[in-house]
Order: structure tokens, then sequence, then C-alpha cells
């Protein structure tokens, strides 16, 4: 008994030996050799700044009434907040101190010099495939081209025990594909750049794909059909960026995606939510070439007809209304319609494109998630800024003007009219999302990079 009871030991500390240096293990970068390095050539400087452009660093690391990369953004989990850390060059509160390796395993591997995890709101399972040359680029801008501020980081509002960090080496382990993106021999030289920025700097996955109980996302890329399949995050909905008809982008062709990502609107939609940030300070700035090998990329990712369900074609509403004097007898909602939306979105749902997008055949009609047009009604949407000009049409928020019943009402008569067949809106969801949403700036919101 006694020699099985020292065997057991014996294996427990193995294990136990094992898994604490595998969870407090530094991975392994191509840069060790390089120490902290200023004075970057002006090139590399600028393709660092275009890589965090398409990355869209300044996003989470800004706020618009702070200075760049400075952190501060307040990011809500199932767990409690967490807050996006200054990475200016400053030594003290900063990313001064960080070697090229030390910025790599950062980025790519979300591991901090002192060995400490990051959470996967910083997207490195997707930054894990930047290549190393674009690696180099963005650490030059962020030494050379980002002024240093002094401005300590903020706790996390995570209490223990589930802050410990440790075991994300764990969660790293079974839901991180490790490695840089490789070219696919069969595709061309352009679907292959737009598969790069897609699936690495752009990070499209962490918003467009599901997430599983988990949090992982449920595929990395296009070798998995659920790849950017649409998802809901933060009280909007994500929609499908693959070939699918009603839910995705199956009606859109390579020249409507390429115009939206670069001016913000096209015939079938306009930018709005979490889209709206990412246009104002990513896409509109990246080049025409790289915009174009996104269309074409994403214009290749098959749909689900399975999922996706019955193709939409507009039809004519029988309950629409013209006017106010016609809605006594219409369906419910139909006045507010009317009254609310129809001058400019249209009696027949089809909008003034490209400044006022249709409501007739739009993915937020036909998804069953209402969380996007429930958010959209009640906070109105953030102004488009298009190369400093922010636009003359917005969406104005609703939440003072009509009740839940009245906004639930109106958003089921459009998810119901020309053909739409997304599924019905309560009260309860429009109360639910009033509680924990506040209404979009009317200021034009562009973040700094310099």
């Amino acid at each position: 008994m006694k020699k099985v009871f020292l065997v057991v030991l014996l294996i427990i500390i193995v294990v136990g030996g094992g898994l604490f240096w595998f969870v407090t293990s530094k991975p392994s970068s191509p840069f060790e050799s390089a120490g902290i390095t200023t004075g970057a050539a002006s090139e590399l400087v600028a393709r660092g700044e275009m890589v965090a452009r398409q990355a869209d660093c300044v996003a989470c690391h800004s706020l618009p009434d702070g200075k760049p990369f400075t952190g501060g953004l307040e990011m809500g989990t199932p767990l409690g907040s967490i807050f996006a850390t200054n990475i200016t060059p400053d030594k003290q509160t900063g990313i001064g101190n960080y070697t090229l390796a030390d910025f790599d395993r950062a980025v790519r591997h979300g591991v901090t010099p002192d060995r400490r995890r990051l959470y996967p709101a910083m997207p490195y399972p997707s930054y894990v495939k930047l290549s190393d040359d674009d690696v180099r680029a963005l650490y030059a801008f962020f030494m050379d081209g980002v002024q240093p501020v002094n401005q300590p980081n903020r706790q996390t509002g995570i209490e223990w025990p589930m802050n410990m960090r440790w075991p994300l080496a764990l969660w790293n382990a079974v839901f991180v594909d490790q490695g840089i993106y490789a070219d696919k021999p069969a595709q061309d030289a352009v679907w292959n750049r737009g598969a790069y920025l897609v699936q690495a700097a752009g990070h499209c996955g962490a918003c467009h794909t599901p997430r599983s109980v988990t949090m992982n996302e449920k595929a990395l890329d296009d070798g998995s059909p659920l790849f950017l399949s649409g998802a809901l995050l933060d009280g909007w909905y994500a929609p499908s960026l693959r070939q699918d008809h009603n839910t995705g982008l199956g009606r859109w062709s390579e020249d409507d995606i390429f115009a939206f990502l670069k001016n913000g609107r096209n015939q079938h939609a306009v930018v709005f939510g979490s889209m709206a940030e990412a246009y104002n300070n990513s896409t509109q700035f990246m080049s025409d070439d790289d915009l174009r090998a996104i269309s074409h990329y994403l214009k290749s990712l098959p749909g689900d007809p399975a999922r996706d369900g019955t193709p939409w074609v507009v039809q004519a509403s029988a309950t629409a209304v013209t006017n106010v004097s016609s809605t006594a007898d219409a369906a419910p909602g139909a006045k507010t319609y009317a009254t609310r939306c129809g001058f400019c979105h249209g009696p027949d749902g089809g909008g003034k494109a490209p400044w006022i997008p249709p409501l007739a055949g739009s993915t937020a009609s036909l998804i069953d998630h209402p969380d996007s047009q429930i958010n959209a009604t009640l906070n109105g949407s953030a102004r488009v800024v298009t190369a400093g000009v922010p636009d003359a049409y917005r969406m104005p928020p609703f939440r003072e003007q009509l009740s839940d019943r009245e906004i639930a009402d109106v958003l089921t008569y459009v998810r119901s009219s020309w053909g739409n067949h997304g599924k019905a809106v309560a009260p309860t969801e429009v109360k639910a999302m009033r509680e924990h949403t506040d209404p979009a700036s009317s200021s034009p919101i562009v973040l700094q990079m310099r």
C-alpha cells in the first residue's frame, strides 16, 4: 500500500510540475534575439500604421476624449468588466519596455513579459496568423509612431477566483490554432490576400463567427461552414459574411462589398452598430487593393441553404399604409411605421439607397435575432464619417418617443412585411435592451491614431 501511495504521489508531482511549467512558460518567438528597438525607418513605421488600421487597434485602446492608445475602454463580460490597456511606448504604464519578442508574444499569443495571460477579448486567436513582417512593422509603429503617455491601467472587475489567468493557457491550447497564415496554393494571390486580412489582422470572426459556451469561436477559418456565419454580440447581431441569400452576402456582388467597406454604404445597407466603428476607424483607410481582396475572398465563401431558409422575394405588403388616415384598420405597428419610419425608409420599405438603407429584404429583417433592429430603433445609429465628413442622414433614437409595445409592434410589422420573415418582437425584448443600452452619440466620433 505504501508503494502504491508513493507511485501515486510521484505521478501527481510530475503532472503538477508539468502543468505548472506549461501554464507559466513563455511561447517561443522568432524575434528572441531582438532587444528594445527604436528609430525604425519611416517606411516600416508607415506599414505598421496600416497594419494597426487593418487590425483596428484604436477601437479598443483609445477613447473619444483620451489620447491615442492610452486604453481605458470598458468591456463587459459575464464575469465582470475588463479594460483595454495603455499600449503607448511609455516605460512606466505602457509597452515602452517591450522587446520585439515581448510584443510578438502579447499580440500573437496573448502573453505579457511577466507571463501573465491576456483575456481573449484581445483577439490574439486571430492575430496569431499575422506574418512576421507585419508584427515587426506594427512594433515599429507603436514604438516610433505613437506618443508615450503616462496613464495607469484600470484594474479588471473580475473577482477571485475567476480572475486567475493561468487557466487561459489551457484554453489557448484547446481553442487557438497556432502558426501564421499559410497561402493556399489552389487559390490566387488576391484570394489569399483577402483570406489573410479577414482571418488575421481584420479578426472578422471575432464578431461574425458564433461562439460556444466556452466563449471560443466555433471556427477560425474557411475550413468550417460556421466561420463568419453570424453571431450575437453586445446587443448587435453581426450577420453572416458568407453567401447566404437571406442572412448573409448572397445578394451582394464583389463591388457591393467593396463599396460597403470603402464608403460605409451600398444599395443594400449602411454601416451601423459596431460596424460603424469599424468603418470609421479602420476599413475606409485601407487600400483599394486590400478591400478588393477582402471582397473577393468573402464572395467565395458558400452559404448554407438549410440554415438560411427559402430565399427572400419582395412582396407587396397586404397591410401597407401610405398615410396616417388609412391606418385605422391596419396591422399593429403599421401606423407607427407610417408616422415614424415611412418618410425615410419608404412605404414599401425600399429606402433611399445608398443613403437610407432598405428594410425590405434586409438581413436584419430576415434573421431570427431582432437585437440589431431593437438596438437601432431604441438608440439610433452612430454618425458615419467618411474622409472626415459626417453623414447627413442618421437614424435617430426613439427610446423617449416610443414605448416598448410600440417598438415591438413596429418592428414586428417591418419583419413581416414586403416578404420579410423575421420572427415577431416581444415588448419584453425591447424592455431588456432598453435597460442595458444607451443612445448612440449624435456627435461624429473618429478615434485618432497620432
